[in-house]
């Protein structure tokens, strides 16, 4: 246990040289998108400092890394190809209801232009004969020849307009043959993404299996859970300093915000901010919301994603830095929709909830932190969560 701490100290203490030479490197440079990048490259050392680590400490835990990083890809291809199918039925729906409405005005006219055809066919050239065998005057038998032939002038316009409504309604069934095979094409990438999904979620089984027979008794549980918390910490501290001089937003104060957000997903109250961890003196610094496998997980408030990636005992990690020294921590989530370097606004989602981290049961562990230092979350939103 010493011998880890020293590691993680050790790591903090290069991360830091590193940080200082890349700010050194980059200070001078005043464009947004340039220091973006640099705090992305921040980013990627710290966490391939914290990957060795986590590889040095325990070759389960890097197996564990790799199969839930497979599952949360997998799990964001499927939500991705499930938005695409859905859209595509929407547009197969509007389409069928265009095909339908062409048809109900085909068979409109249809019926309209039967009725002439058989009216003409039933007087046939006799009217006209008559007309002109008459001693009607020649005024209005002419009259009567000019009502014929606007009558087959419309005739006339009538079959063009059916002609023209069979080609629109010809068309529009190519399109819907067309979106049909789309979709499904759509339904078999589906497929294959939830079977991947699923032997990603088996590889995953076997490695917490593989973690849960090793925590023999409390204490090795507790040493873990020190070593992991450790390195959330080492994590937050050098997100804190690499977000020091990045520019912040003119939107209001997340200071202000105490008693007014919502939370971050739909759940139950599993753990607590301030509990006991494993029977031991380590303690809660948020809370496990407990919820279902895949339900959206919300970011709190307008900000940027600091870090998206997997990290020992908090699985796939979202955070997002709000500015003012706030963050927000989304962990243990089964896939990330988000990317270091994005923006996000309050109530989007970014995440769906998992069991990612090794745990047994799905559920979203969340904090807020100001200045590197955990606070109560229950303070921060107007509604208090249900306990289990």
């Amino acid at each position: 246990m010493p011998l880890q701490i020293t590691r993680i100290r050790s790591c903090r203490l290069a991360i830091s040289i590193a940080l200082i030479a890349v700010a050194c490197l980059t200070g001078a440079a005043d464009d947004p998108e340039a220091r973006l990048e640099a705090l992305k490259a921040r980013i990627r050392q710290i966490q391939a400092e914290i990957e060795t680590q986590a590889g040095r400490r325990d070759s389960e835990t890097a197996r564990l890394k790799q199969a839930e990083r497979q599952a949360g890809e997998a799990a964001r291809v499927l939500r991705g190809t499930e938005e695409n199918l859905a859209a595509s039925r929407k547009r197969q729906a509007r389409l069928q209801q265009q095909v339908d409405a062409s048809k109900r005005r085909l068979a409109a006219k249809q019926r309209s232009l039967a009725t002439q055809v058989r009216a003409v066919y039933a007087s046939g050239q006799t009217e006209r004969l008559r007309l002109l065998l008459s001693q009607q005057e020649p005024a209005r038998l002419g009259r009567v020849l000019v009502y014929y032939r606007y009558l087959t002038e419309d005739r006339a316009t009538e079959i063009k307009a059916v002609i023209a409504e069979l080609s629109e309604l010809t068309d529009a069934e190519i399109r819907l043959t067309e979106n049909a095979a789309r979709l499904e094409q759509l339904l078999a990438r589906q497929t294959e993404e939830a079977r991947r999904l699923e032997q990603a979620r088996q590889a995953r089984a076997q490695v917490v299996a593989s973690i849960d027979a090793r925590i023999t008794d409390r204490q090795s549980e507790a040493a873990r859970l020190t070593a992991e918390a450790a390195a959330l910490e080492s994590l937050i501290e050098e997100l804190r300093r690499a977000l020091a001089d990045m520019p912040g937003t003119d939107r209001e104060p997340f200071a202000s915000l105490k008693g007014k957000l919502d939370w971050p997903a739909k759940g139950v109250l599993v753990s607590d901010f301030g509990q006991p961890r494993a029977g031991g003196s380590l303690k809660w610094n948020g809370v496990v919301i407990g919820t279902d496998r895949g339900r959206d997980v919300r970011a709190v408030y307008h900000g940027r994603v600091a870090y998206a990636d997997w990290l020992p005992g908090m699985g796939l990690l979202l955070v997002i830095e709000h500015g003012d020294g706030y963050m927000s921590l989304y962990g243990h989530n089964e896939t990330l929709y988000k990317r270091v370097g994005d923006w996000v606004e309050p109530g989007e989602v970014v995440a769906g909830a998992g069991d990612t981290g090794g745990k047994s049961r799905t559920g979203l562990y969340f904090e807020i932190r100001r200045d590197g230092q955990p606070q109560n979350p229950h303070r921060w939103f107007r509604n208090r969560l249900a306990a289990r």
